[in-house]
């Protein structure tokens, strides 16, 4: 995953790139560059550097020693090529000319590379993106426009493109496939970004390009054009929320403001979905037909979403009686899955914008499936294709590792399953309001659960120093135990895996030896006692044990586990939203005292847009 950042107008446009990458550095990258029009040569001027982007600003001291009002900026994640300045974008053509930032991968690049060897043409980079500067060149006869359109036409993949020409100084080109791209509007400039967070500080007016569009960008306006190169419209939206959400607040890391938000964000979420003791949907319907005829769900999912997906199966079969299938997004489209009519998918994502989730949706739609989507971002690519779409209403999630979105997809797909039985009448209406009471104490019992985050440190600081983790549960405690696994994992780098307690004698605790850390999870009170007789298994084969319970179960898992972390007790339902807060602290107090990159863990990006 990467970022792009581009801008055209009366400004020095190295600060502003360099401002506008810093605020992508969540997405995840190894290097960065700009590229920027030099009006004493007439030529380019292109900066990069491997590493973090720091390096790169300190090189060019914040922007300053480029004189010039446009340029796009980029920071990349490597997928074709090692991390190093070669490699790094923007990569250009062979005269210096054309220069391009690129999202995605070109998957027939090798085929359009040795074309282009067969003129004549060599490459300095072992990247996919400079095919596509150099195919741009070769098109090129003075029509810029024309030769980015023939090269449209002859490359496969996902790409978001910003691209700059030496002979036009005055324009930017831009151009998404599958891979995220918005249009900021300002007055007397405009901007490309992958992201809004980019752009926020200078304009608030943005426009969401579709795939197949491509746009130019000049001091003055932006124009916009179909994949058959025809002028469109776009439609202007104005983004509503502050800068300051994007920000730390005071934080040290991205991931604990974001851990703290967690109550506020259910709020968003929640409160305007419930009304006198009842779910209510505006933002969505599905009809009484459809509901009725309804045989099959599948839940589609990559990542934290995917577990999101594992808990929600338990909910929706146990409270609308139908059979839930969990897929992985990268997953579906090669198990031939059976999607009809009579088929609803939901489909999670945090961004909007997962390759594979994306494909798999596009899958199920072509197969005749009714799409819902769980997404965070507003006008996002899987919500804007989407039938229905349920906004999670989060708030910017900055830190690559998923907390409060992870919670809110979680909350919103439980109401959802609530909302459902009820509908098809397989919820009583005294379980209904039960349920939507818990709902109504979830935000408050989770500053509750906050308010222990010292014991959690702890906690932390006698196990930081363990090189493999096993977390084990059942049912909802098992599903609670993948994500805690990955969080765990994924800012630590400790190895961590998460099983069902079931399995153990199944070949798992064959691994288990003295001083081996188990996170035993026991919150899911109809199945406490067979949690208990999992933790004296490992127990007795000299594990250490660190549990996972609720307040009336506190004492009795204290007997035998070696640290016991303890939620309030609440509905069934919500359990696993309440559950996962400890294992989101214990993994951010592991991986701050290891010294880890918490908000940009090695090799991980936000989104994932390429497969």
């Amino acid at each position: 995953m990467c970022g792009i950042v581009g801008y055209i107008g009366g400004e020095q446009a190295a600060p502003i790139l360099l401002e506008g990458l810093s605020r992508l550095e969540y997405r995840g990258y190894d290097s960065a560059g700009v590229a920027v029009f030099d009006g004493q040569t007439g030529s380019l001027a292109v900066r990069k550097a491997k590493g973090r982007l720091q390096v790169l600003s300190d090189q060019l001291h914040g922007g300053a020693d480029l004189d010039s009002t446009a340029g796009v900026g980029h920071t990349r994640w490597a997928t074709h090529g090692a991390p190093s300045d070669v490699n790094s974008h923007p990569q250009v053509s062979r005269s210096g000319k054309i220069a391009v930032v690129h999202n995605g991968i070109i998957e027939n690049y090798a085929e359009l590379k040795a074309f282009l060897m067969n003129q004549g043409v060599s490459f300095t980079s072992e990247t996919d993106t400079e095919v596509v500067a150099q195919l741009i060149e070769y098109f090129y006869d003075g029509d810029l426009l024309q030769a980015v359109g023939r090269v449209l036409h002859r490359i496969q993949g996902a790409y978001a493109l910003g691209i700059l020409c030496a002979d036009c100084p005055d324009q930017i080109i831009a151009v998404r496939k599958d891979s995220p791209l918005i249009l900021g509007y300002g007055e007397g400039c405009n901007f490309i970004a992958s992201d809004v967070t980019a752009i926020l500080r200078h304009t608030r007016r943005v426009g969401y390009m579709e795939d197949g569009e491509l746009a130019v960008l000049t001091r003055e306006g932006v124009q916009c054009y179909n994949h058959l190169m025809q002028p469109i419209e776009k439609e202007i939206v104005t983004v509503d929320w502050e800068i300051d959400a994007a920000e730390k607040g005071g934080y040290e890391h991205f991931m604990f403001k974001e851990i703290m938000e967690q109550p506020e964000a259910l709020r968003r979420c929640l409160s305007p979905r419930i009304r006198e003791g009842e779910a209510v949907f505006e933002d969505f319907s599905l009809s009484k037909d459809f509901l009725q005829n309804m045989r099959r769900i599948y839940i589609v999912a990559c990542g934290s979403s995917y577990h999101v997906g594992m808990v929600g199966k338990y909910h929706l079969e146990r409270l609308t009686r139908i059979p839930v299938e969990v897929a992985l997004g990268s997953e579906f489209r090669y198990m031939d899955p059976i999607v009809d009519e009579h088929t609803l998918v939901i489909v999670i994502s945090q961004s909007g914008e997962t390759l594979d989730t994306m494909a798999a949706l596009r899958e199920a739609r072509r197969l005749g499936g009714h799409i819902l989507s769980i997404v965070n971002v507003v006008g996002s690519s899987i919500a804007r294709e989407s039938d229905q779409v349920l906004y999670t209403w989060a708030g910017p999630e900055i830190a690559v590792a998923t907390t409060k979105a992870y919670t809110t997809q979680l909350a919103l797909l439980s109401l959802l399953a609530l909302w459902l039985g009820k509908r098809l009448g397989t919820v009583p209406e005294k379980d209904c309001r039960e349920m939507v009471a818990a709902f109504r104490e979830l935000p408050g019992k989770m500053e509750e659960v906050l308010s222990h985050r010292d014991d959690i440190q702890y906690f932390a600081s006698q196990y930081f120093n363990h090189d493999s983790i096993f977390f084990m549960g059942r049912n909802l405690d098992y599903a609670l135990g993948l994500e805690g696994s990955l969080k765990l994992k994924e800012i630590s780098y400790i190895h961590s895996e998460a099983y069902a307690s079931g399995e153990l004698k199944h070949g798992t605790i064959s691994l288990i030896e003295d001083g081996t850390l188990v996170v035993a999870l026991g919150t899911y009170g109809k199945l406490f006692a067979k949690a208990m007789s999992n933790v004296v298994e490992v127990k007795s084969r000299g594990a250490s044990v660190l549990a996972l319970t609720t307040y009336p179960h506190q004492e009795e898992m204290a007997r035998t586990a070696d640290v016991v972390m303890t939620i309030p007790d609440i509905h069934a339902l919500l359990l696993p939203i309440l559950g996962v807060v400890p294992l989101q602290l214990f993994a951010y107090y592991v991986a701050l005292m290891r010294g880890c990159d918490i908000d940009k863990p090695r090799n991980l990006a936000k989104s994932v847009t390429v497969e």
